[in-house]
């Protein structure tokens, strides 16, 4: 085999991997774009602290991405964004108390500009709506936390977990079955 021969075997591998990746549909691209989007955005307008932050972000997605071997779905991404923006007001709250304003207006700045990519979270009404739908087609005989295992399990089936604040729907499974 010549060196001519091999080249052309290795562009097509080449060219037939990068059509097989570009060709695929990704549900979670929509947020991708937006961040990549967001990113451009920055970039043309020259803000640095934007551009600089939603580049961190985009930089754990893809860390994630390279980790699981391939692209991480909408919801793993909503995470990313919602522990990027706890990470920050935490670190802000902290800023204050150690007498650095400066350093903690940057830190909620980045904190709301990560938020503006974040899709609404579900209210307690939803949720109250959705856990009785799933509570009235559990049985409630038995072991307490069996059905509330049974209850959790049913709604996070039908509601995706990047979309609710955990300890909202705790509390509101506890108000349901009175524990």
């Amino acid at each position: 085999m010549n060196f001519s021969s091999q080249c052309l075997k290795s562009s097509r591998i080449i060219f037939a991997s990068r059509r097989f990746h570009s060709s695929a549909p990704f549900a979670n691209e929509e947020v991708r774009e937006q961040l990549l989007a967001g990113v451009k955005q920055a970039m043309k307008s020259k803000d640095q602290v934007s551009s600089m932050t939603l580049r961190s972000v985009l930089s754990e997605v893809y860390n994630l991405d390279k980790s699981s071997g391939s692209k991480i779905s909408t919801s793993a991404i909503v995470g990313v964004l919602r522990k990027a923006v706890l990470r920050r007001t935490e670190s802000a709250s902290q800023f204050v108390k150690g007498e650095r304003p400066d350093l903690a207006e940057k830190e909620a700045r980045e904190a709301e500009i990560i938020s503006t990519f974040l899709p609404p979270m579900l209210s307690e009404a939803e949720i109250d709506r959705v856990l009785q739908e799933v509570a009235s087609s559990c049985p409630r005989d038995g072991n307490p936390n069996k059905v509330l295992g049974l209850i959790f399990k049913s709604f996070y089936s039908k509601i995706d977990k990047a979309n609710v604040d955990p300890h909202l729907v705790q509390s509101r499974v506890e108000v349901l079955l009175n524990l």
